[in-house]
């Protein structure tokens, strides 16, 4: 099914009288669109009622209402620019953070050059005066090869036999030194400002996809015996004793997890969960076909796209291997977003906003449920539930 934005043009969402992308766009009766205040003051400052495009004439004033389906377009037309316009403004940032670099690194390779020509200048004074001096020890020499007063040669011969000062230019090197460091030191300023500017770009992801929080609830019928639900299918503990539950297709026997009640097949979708105090956890999204029963092997090829926490600083998750996560901090609560025709499944650290892992690239051809395990209690060190908040938008 195609979407939307390739069926409509932005031509085709403008109001007529404003020319811009329509805020609450009402319909006149004969079938034209025009956002609800640039009509009505159209009407108000006219003596008839008639169409802004078609002049056709209204005996009353026709009450106006909003389009919704209309408003539904423009909105995901502005929220669609929108986007571009923050991509574009991350990467500008980006771009200008290499030039910024860029013009860091060759100020300080110019200002090497200049030392190294300055230091080049006093090598050369020095050699001229060792020169200097040398054709002046040569010119009295002359003049003593031809001296008759040879008690005086006796007298100045021991001073003669000293050769004059001069250094030891075997090791002297003229270039401007450490340029390796100084791109390496370039490049790590330059690392770290890219690294900022992703971090900003992470803060307005995650406020864009915020936008398409679901009400997730726990599926009573999918957990395993040893869970325990909230009454309002928000928190899921694991207890000490299995509970006598029907053992329906549907619930996992072996491992301690639970499904989200509602599954999605299209579209974007986004929830955030609670994992505060807690030193194990698994969190994720898997098919509606997956294995449900004995061990089970947690990974895209087998319908399980999860990311886990074990013995409190160990992150992980398995894409087509084992992938062992750095996190600068244990995150207090995780946000899950998917995005079905994108075929992304991504992680997020909500407290600090940063990006914790994504699944990219992935064909989903079934309906995908949040996964949550709040694995073994461990005599209660692992005994804190995982809760299903609130988005704070």
């Amino acid at each position: 099914m195609a979407s939307s934005s390739s069926l409509l043009s932005e031509d085709q969402l403008l109001c007529s009288i404003c020319l811009d992308v329509f805020t609450d766009p009402v319909s006149t009766p004969c079938g034209h669109n025009f956002c609800m205040v640039c009509l009505r003051e159209c009407w108000d400052s006219s003596l008839h009622c008639q169409c802004p495009v078609c002049r056709t004439a209204f005996s009353t004033k026709p009450e106006l209402r909003v389009n919704t389906f209309v408003s539904g377009l423009a909105a995901q037309f502005k929220n669609s620019e929108k986007e571009k316009a923050d991509s574009m403004e991350v990467f500008r940032a980006l771009l200008r953070c290499i030039e910024r670099s860029q013009a860091e690194l060759l100020e300080v390779m110019e200002e090497k050059q200049k030392a190294a020509e300055r230091q080049a200048e006093e090598f050369i004074k020095e050699l001229e005066q060792e020169i200097t001096e040398l054709k002046r020890r040569d010119t009295e020499l002359e003049q003593l090869s031809h001296t008759e007063d040879h008690l005086h040669l006796l007298q100045i011969y021991p001073s003669l036999c000293r050769p004059p000062h001069t250094k030891n230019w075997t090791d002297v090197s003229v270039g401007p030194h450490l340029s390796v460091e100084s791109l390496r030191k370039s490049l790590s300023r330059l690392q770290e400002a890219l690294n900022e500017e992703m971090e900003k770009a992470v803060v307005i992801e995650l406020k864009r996809i915020q936008q398409h929080t679901v009400d997730v609830t726990l599926a009573a019928d999918t957990a395993n015996p040893y869970l325990v639900l909230s009454n309002d299918g928000k928190q899921v503990t694991c207890g000490d004793r299995e509970r006598n539950v029907s053992d329906n297709p549907e619930r996992f026997d072996r491992c301690p997890c639970v499904l989200g009640q509602e599954g999605f097949s299209s579209g974007r979708c986004y929830y955030e969960v609670q994992v505060r105090g807690k030193t194990d956890w698994d969190l994720g999204v898997i098919r509606q076909s997956s294995h449900r029963k004995g061990m089970i092997t947690a990974s895209p090829k087998d319908g399980y796209w999860m990311v886990f926490l074990r013995n409190g600083t160990e992150y992980a998750t398995v894409d087509s291997s084992l992938v062992r996560l750095s996190l600068k901090q244990a995150p207090q609560k995780v946000g899950v977003f998917v995005d079905y025709e994108e075929g992304l499944v991504s992680f997020y650290d909500v407290g600090t906003r940063s990006h914790i892992y994504s699944f990219t690239g992935q064909s989903f051809t079934e309906k995908l449920y949040p996964l949550f395990s709040p694995y073994l209690s461990y005599g209660g060190r692992n005994s804190a539930p995982l809760i299903i908040t609130p988005v704070q938008l």
